[in-house]
């Protein structure tokens, strides 16, 4: 009977030069992706609002209602949209007439690569478009990182800001475990490629569990489900939220230096339990430091404080501005029993 000779050859594991194609092929199918995406979420959400250029930027923003102005400014991630969802645009424009504008980078706004947009650069923008649009002693009401922007107009613009309500705010430069990988997609080369295949759809898996830290310990609300999150995970979008996350810190750490030059009427307003800012490490403390400010604390609310409570911020909104006729800094005894506002 003949030998039988048997060979076995091992099985040949991919180099590094196929491991490259495949996840090149990821990267420009994830690309295609995004890009569709990009797409249609821009044709089912149009701008509704108008466009204001100034210094040529072109600045998209939504304006309703008549009456004393009233500016809102939204945070890290979001769009003026934020604002019409929750509900705080229709009820401020029953007393107010209310501009709330996509900040640089976000919504329809532009972004252009050519500055970096700390908060004093938002300002001096939002600056000139509001002096553009006709608005005089605005009370602006700035949401999250907006706040930074607001706290900008109200040190570097003082004659003629009315007052600031600054909701959920961060003020000074604490440690933020989440910044560094927010910021990733804001870095040259890597970040462009990130921003453009494998962050939007992070972003979106992650979407649900982020909504339910922004809310909580409140549930998110139904008509959350109505902001269009895609417009947020566009890559552009995506840069300027990087870029954002990664000056935050050096932001308030610059203007908490100046936070004793502040003479304007000032709200601030804060969910106890927010959990992406802590109410005590900053709210408490920026309170303590500017203690004419009007401070309220809700139980029960988390960081967007807007859904939960956009009477809440009216009302202090109202104080601001029977204090500021009245020429006080402060929010005395009788402007808060004038409003009908109480403290929580």
């Amino acid at each position: 009977m003949p030998n039988r000779i048997s060979t076995y050859t091992e099985p040949r594991t991919p180099g590094w030069g196929s491991i490259a194609l495949v996840a090149a092929a990821g990267l420009a199918a994830a690309a295609v992706y995004v890009q569709a995406r990009k797409r249609e979420a821009e044709l089912a959400n149009p701008a509704q609002g108008q466009v204001i250029e100034v210094d040529g930027v072109r600045l998209h923003y939504l304006e309703q209602g008549d009456g004393p102005p009233l500016v809102l400014l939204h945070g890290n991630g979001l769009h003026a949209d934020d604002f019409a969802v929750s509900g705080l645009l229709d009820k401020a424009a029953g007393s107010h007439r209310v501009i709330a504008f996509d900040r640089p980078g976000y919504g329809h706004s532009e972004r252009p690569g050519d500055t970096s947009w700390t908060p004093e650069a938002q300002a001096r923008l939002l600056y000139k478009a509001l002096r553009m649009l006709g608005v005089e002693r605005p009370v602006i009401v700035g949401h999250s990182w907006g706040t930074l922007v607001a706290l900008a107009l109200a040190l570097d613009y003082p004659r003629y800001v009315r007052g600031i309500t600054l909701v959920s705010g961060y003020y000074y430069p604490t440690v933020r475990l989440d910044a560094p990988l927010a910021a990733a997609p804001a870095l040259p080369l890597l970040g462009q490629v990130l921003r453009n295949t494998l962050a939007p759809l992070l972003g979106r898996l992650l979407w649900p569990a982020l909504a339910r830290r922004m809310f909580g310990p409140a549930a998110v609300p139904e008509r959350f489900s109505e902001f269009p999150e895609w417009m947020s995970l566009r890559p552009a979008q995506l840069g300027a939220s990087a870029a954002e996350s990664g000056m935050m810190t050096a932001a308030a750490a610059r203007l908490s230096q100046r936070y004793a030059e502040l003479r304007l009427p000032i709200a601030v307003l804060a969910g106890w339990e927010d959990r992406v800012v802590s109410a005590e490490s900053h709210a408490v403390r920026f309170h303590q430091q500017v203690p004419h400010s009007d401070l309220q604390l809700e139980e029960g609310c988390g960081h967007m404080l807007h859904y939960a409570r956009p009477d809440l911020i009216m009302a202090a909104v109202a104080r601001l501005e029977v204090g500021a006729r009245a020429g006080m800094a402060h929010i005395p005894a009788w402007a808060q029993h004038d409003t009908g506002a109480t403290l929580h």
